[in-house]
């Protein structure tokens, strides 16, 4: 680089912070060096920005038809980088005060403290404000040369090793307008002299600064800010390509949200919903978060504290002018205009998708299908909750196949007239709910079921409690009294009723079969809300579901099976059978089989059954029985 001067150098020392400071930078040992060149290409685009201000105020400035951009060039044989703007440049004085002492950025203050504690700085650039100083973690030696464009006392060169003090001198090989920086790079700092690595830390950390940056007099930054045009302006083949950009999916996004808010916080926001979903408890499950940009410059890539969990579908930027350019992350964390960003966006993400939800319902079915495991667990977020619950979608016994979903105030609309509780079973699946003993009886009376495949859904409808006045129940915990209210809708041919003389066998039937089981259950009892099967288990007084207890058990590694009631369907043609055994022999050894048979049937329904070799074992005698007397009947 040329020295050539017109005056002898004065030399300056740096305040004492910036000695401390610049201590800290040259022996510390840093993982993200690359910062300093997203500060210095930060630092010239707003010079550019200063200018461009100026000259819209009608200030002349010298070289007016330059173009304004940024230019990145190396040097091998020197070991040099240069970046150098069009911006305004600094007068002498400007030199001084910008380069020669620190920003009251709260650095100093966190100097003090990490002496206090006696602690190592091990990532102090881009966390603390330390701006232009950042390049020392890279240099032997800077020099910078600038040309104020809008002061004529000419052109001056700031130089400096960064060990205490710098030197001032008149500049004769200026550039015409702005500012040069030229950085003897250390012998480890040897990527920046390559154009590949300078070109992927500019489109990692400064792909959206408003002015053409250039690599070797290559445009880099070629990718338009777009959350920063106006909604009307952008095309879908445009936010397409972006997203694109943004995650590599070269589908394009289920959905799009462009917002540009103005109160109560300002910020503008694209965020996208992809076709594909993140698993709950998958791999990359902790790897969300929105792009976080302090007027276009990336501080932190994806940043979770912008979103709640629950979103984490969610790809997109966020972009504010109210953070200082280099926050850090632990202020980040403590910042009250990050929190609100954050409120702000989940309200305006849960309006979108309320809106998406009445305007295209089917589109909405797909967004659940997809993202509805992660969405789901929104149920915790108390603030939000009534945005929330008339998003949430199930199955349900009143819609057609495993493929149909319906809303709480879809299943409320429906609901009978004087029912006021949302009733719903768990299951893996639609066949299993719809064959579930629990909701016999609700199919006998016309009221509908919701099926719940997930397992957090049952969670989820013990914390909501209730929605519009109606009560959120399991189909295990309904009795007789529950639905004595509601007429049967579905008529069925029964057996005669029992006698007097029927009733009490059946009594005496049903503690013969508890003595059978003994300690395998706690009671067995006559069933009301079976209609087509013979016998389910039921927790007594109303305990946890099967569901949520199998959850339970697994959390608490226990393997054991629970004590429940077995009910009995006193009006089945199998108890009727059982109780003509009964009278005639109640020590029959077909009687104690298939007692044992309907207790391991409801256990294989619940999912408690572990070994089914007994079982299938039973089954086997008793077809190997039952055909020899139908053989027999049939005289074959």
């Amino acid at each position: 680089m040329s020295k050539e001067h017109g005056a002898a150098a004065e030399k300056h020392e740096f305040r004492t912070e910036v000695r401390k400071l610049l201590h800290i930078i040259t022996h510390s040992l840093y993982t993200n060096r690359e910062i300093f060149l997203r500060e210095l290409v930060s630092n010239a685009s707003d010079a550019l920005d200063k200018l461009r201000f100026a000259q819209t105020r009608g200030e002349a400035a010298p070289a007016a038809d330059l173009d304004l951009n940024i230019a990145i060039t190396v040097n091998e044989e020197t070991r040099t980088l240069t970046v150098s703007d069009t911006g305004i440049g600094m007068t002498r004085q400007e030199l001084i005060d910008n380069l020669g002492t620190i920003a009251s950025s709260g650095s100093e203050r966190f100097l003090k403290e990490l002496a206090e504690k006696g602690e190592q700085a091990s990532n102090i650039i881009g966390r603390f404000g330390v701006g232009f100083y950042a390049v020392f973690m890279v240099a032997d030696s800077v020099t910078v040369t600038t040309r104020s464009a809008l002061d004529a006392s000419g052109a001056w060169r700031w130089t400096s090793d960064g060990l205490g003090s710098f030197e001032l001198e008149e500049a004769l090989d200026a550039p015409e307008r702005g500012t040069r920086i030229d950085i003897r790079l250390k012998e480890d700092a040897g990527d920046f002299l390559k154009k590949d690595h300078l070109k992927d830390v500019i489109r990692r950390h400064s792909n959206f600064i408003p002015f053409p940056v250039s690599v070797e007099g290559e445009h880099v930054n070629t990718t338009p800010a777009l959350w920063r045009e106006p909604r009307f302006q952008v095309t879908e083949e445009q936010y397409k390509d972006f997203y694109t950009f943004l995650t590599f999916d070269t589908q394009a996004p289920m959905d799009t949200i462009h917002l540009s808010i103005d109160a109560p916080v300002q910020f503008t926001s694209l965020a996208f919903i992809p076709n594909f979903g993140n698993e709950l408890f998958g791999y990359d499950r902790d790897k969300y978060g929105l792009d976080l940009y302090v007027r276009r410059v990336l501080i932190s890539k994806e940043y979770k504290a912008l979103i709640p969990e629950y979103l984490s579908f969610l790809k997109g930027v966020v972009d504010t002018e109210d953070l200082p350019l280099n926050i850090s992350r632990e202020t980040l964390q403590e910042n009250a205009l990050i929190a609100k960003i954050r409120q702000t966006l989940v309200k305006q993400v849960l309006a979108h998708l309320a809106k998406l939800a009445e305007s295209d319902a089917e589109k909405y079915a797909t967004f659940w299908r997809t993202h509805g495991r992660v969405f789901r667990m929104g149920y915790n977020d108390y603030v939000n909750r009534d945005k929330f619950i008339p998003l949430l979608r199930f199955n349900s016994s009143a819609l057609d196949d495993e493929k149909g979903l319906c809303s709480l105030d879809d299943y409320i609309g429906r609901a009978r007239e004087g029912q006021k509780t949302v009733w719903y079973v768990s299951a893996p699946n639609r066949e299993a709910a719809r064959l579930n003993p629990h909701v016999e009886i609700f199919r006998r009376k016309g009221i509908e079921v919701l099926y719940l495949y997930e397992a957090a859904d049952e969670f989820i409808m013990e914390s909501l409690g209730k929605w519009n006045e109606f009560e959120f129940r399991s189909a295990e915990h309904a009795d007789a009294d529950a639905l004595k209210d509601f007429d049967d809708v579905e008529k069925k041919d029964a057996p005669e009723a029992l006698d007097e003389e029927g009733r009490k066998t059946l009594s005496s039937l049903l503690s013969h079969m508890k003595t059978l089981l003994g300690d395998k259950v706690e009671d067995v009892r006559e069933s009301a809300r079976l209609s087509d099967s013979p016998a389910c288990l039921a927790s007594k007084d109303g305990g946890m579901t099967a569901s949520m207890e199998k959850l339970m058990r697994v959390m608490n590694k226990d393997e054991s099976v629970p004590r429940k009631v077995l009910e009995i369907n006193p009006d089945h043609p199998l108890t009727r059978n059982l109780l003509r055994l009964y009278r005639a022999d109640a020590d029959d050894r077909l009687l104690a089989q298939a007692t044992e048979q309907l207790y391991e049937s409801a256990l294989l329904l619940e999912g408690y059954l572990r070994d089914p070799h007994a079982l299938v074992g039973r089954v086997n005698s008793l077809l190997e029985q039952a055909t020899g007397w139908y053989a027999e009947v049939r005289k074959l």
